[in-house]
């Protein structure tokens, strides 16, 4: 079983690698042209929100961890930009809109409270009864080895 680093386990994290995914999966089937200009530009931009999660939670200071969730943030805006080019010109599905909008809607107000959360707990470590604890970079996580 392979150990997961705090970000892995954080809902909004999973949230971005599953808007990314579907990002993905939508692109890899439009035409070449369509593929090379918005599509690359889309999927760069989903990728980049995990990926700035990710690289933040590695950070030794609450504040640098914010800055990177704010890229983050701007990171899914632009996702939402790209999105409504490839709807007005034709490049989405009804089915695809269905699948990508819940993500969406879902992982903006996460990350904005991600966001407000980071620092909120003192840079210690400690246990409480509950299985979550502190980290030094003040993030909530839960031990678990999954």
């Amino acid at each position: 079983m392979a150990v997961r680093t705090s970000f892995e386990n954080l809902q909004v994290y999973k949230l971005s690698e599953k808007l990314a995914d579907e990002v993905w999966t939508v692109v890899t089937g439009w035409e070449p042209f369509a593929k090379t200009t918005v599509g690359r530009q889309m999927v760069r931009a989903a990728d980049s929100v995990g990926a700035n999660i990710a690289e933040g939670s590695g950070r030794r200071s609450f504040q640098d961890n914010r800055r990177f969730v704010r890229v983050a943030r701007g990171s899914l805006n632009e996702t939402k930009h790209w999105l409504r080019r490839a709807y007005h010109r034709g490049l989405l599905s009804t089915e695809d809109i269905k699948r990508i909008g819940p993500i969406i809607d879902e992982l903006a107000p996460k990350l904005n409270a991600y966001l407000q959360s980071i620092g909120s707990i003192p840079e210690t470590v400690r246990g409480d009864e509950s299985g979550d604890r502190a980290t030094d970079n003040g993030q909530r996580t839960t031990d678990s080895s999954c």
